[in-house]
């Protein structure tokens, strides 16, 4: 599946706006007095829980840790393994997607998942993991071996 305006799968309309909304509120919380570049992300649990976490930038840039890996940080403190939707809000002109240290993270608890990325403008665009990281490296990787 490739990126789109319109929203796809089994997520309602309703349900987008919630994620939405939940990461345009954590991105105000983003700590970026290096790059200027808050970011918010909210993923969706299964059973309808919104987790959000926001990027936090360090001197020693490396030590950064994005939005999308902070929720799942939070989400996996708080027993949550599986996701079914996540929304990333950015401050910058076109909506960005997760860099690809998170789409490695996120792909190690989804097979795979649709993403919303938003600008400040409400702009939207839909995509889905698969498109993003195809053929991904995974833990099946190691599982699989004979």
């Amino acid at each position: 599946m490739s990126e789109q305006d319109e929203p796809f799968g089994a997520i309602s309309e309703e349900t987008w706006q919630r994620l939405e909304q939940a990461a345009i509120a954590v991105r105000e919380r983003a700590y970026v007095p290096y790059s200027g570049f808050p970011v918010g992300a909210a993923l969706l649990t299964p059973e309808g829980e919104i987790v959000v976490g926001c990027n936090v930038e360090n001197a020693t840039i490396g030590a950064t840790v994005c939005a999308e890996r902070n929720a799942i940080g939070a989400a996996v403190a708080s027993d949550k393994r599986e996701f079914v939707a996540l929304c990333v809000v950015t401050d910058v002109e076109e909506p960005s997607a997760p860099c690809g240290i998170c789409r490695q993270v996120l792909a190690e608890f989804c097979d795979d998942l649709p993403i919303l990325m938003i600008n400040p403008h409400g702009q939207r665009r839909f995509t889905t993991l698969d498109t993003l990281l195809p053929m991904r490296f995974s833990g099946r990787d190691f599982l699989e071996k004979e």
